[in-house]
């Protein structure tokens, strides 16, 4: 397969749907809505709603059912972005190469529209009209484990370590690990799973895929300490060095380089293996998982 027509296609899918789903520019109170539409827009490549589509179709479903899932997922993940660049948190200037939301609209507003999307994402996964063939079970389950992975128990119970293990003198490698697994791995895994489950997927391909989420979903955040280290800013979109500069608990920070390098092919591997039963079906999820730990930017 066409890894980048493939990407691009479902992304311009992805775009279409939030186009349709957010609040327009224009609606009162403009100011909060033209900021939750700034970040939305502002270059993403939808990994997370991507991988949900991804999983849909390796267990034979309808990519179209998943649509509300994955915006609502987009949005989470970028309500968390538009918190993390704050002054209180990361204090970045700058996203996917543009001025970050706070820069633009302010910090009360920045907040607010991060608070906002992540509502939203709830108020569109639990409408029943967005998904009038799936069963008030499922549903309710692929609420519960998005909010669990979003919440206390996920990404922000992740986030709050990452901020507490600034600065610490040696990091140790099961702090790192609960940080990647949380902050980052949470959603990616959720969506993956919130995939299988919107396309029927039975015990034994749920777990297969869960598996691949939990190896894929730790992979990607390795590799984004790499790049904070050896990547392009103007490729990247961001400032680089700026893990190593606040003293962040990363791998690199924990295991060195070459190591975390090693380790993020090897989560890889142990990802391809866990969905060899779904077959080519599962193609676009292994494409996905190279891409995701050979990236440049």
């Amino acid at each position: 397969m066409d890894l980048k027509h493939y990407l691009n296609s479902q992304r311009q899918r992805v775009e279409q749907a939030l186009e349709q789903v957010l609040p327009a520019k224009d609606h009162h109170p403009t100011s909060l809505h033209e900021a939750m539409h700034y970040s939305v827009f502002a270059g993403g490549k939808r990994i997370r709603p991507i991988l949900m589509m991804a999983a849909c179709e390796a267990v034979g479903g309808d990519v179209e059912q998943v649509l509300p899932a994955a915006c609502a997922m987009e949005m989470i993940h970028t309500y968390s972005l538009i918190h993390d660049d704050l002054p209180a948190m990361d204090d970045d200037d700058f996203r996917r190469g543009n001025p970050t939301n706070h820069k633009v609209y302010g910090e009360a507003t920045a907040i607010l529209a991060g608070d906002a999307l992540l509502t939203e994402a709830f108020v569109l996964l639990s409408a029943p009209a967005n998904t009038p063939q799936l069963k008030a079970d499922t549903q309710r389950e692929i609420i519960q484990l998005i909010a669990r992975a979003a919440g206390a128990a996920g990404m922000v119970g992740g986030q709050v370590v990452d901020m507490e293990a600034e600065g610490m003198e040696q990091p140790d490698l099961a702090t790192v690990d609960y940080i990647h697994a949380h902050k980052t791995g949470a959603l990616i895994l959720a969506s993956i799973r919130a995939g299988a489950l919107l396309g029927g997927a039975d015990t034994e391909a749920y777990e297969a895929l869960s598996r691949f989420g939990k190896l894929a979903g730790l992979a990607f955040q390795i590799a984004d300490d790499i790049l904070d280290i050896v990547g392009d800013q103007q490729e990247l979109g961001k400032d680089i060095g700026s893990d190593q500069e606040r003293g962040k608990a990363t791998y690199p920070a924990v295991l060195g380089l070459s190591e975390s390098i090693r380790r993020a092919q090897e989560l890889h591997q142990q990802a391809l293996k866990a969905i060899e039963p779904l077959g080519e079906a599962a193609e676009p999820l292994r494409q996905i998982s190279a891409y995701i730990i050979n990236r440049s930017s």
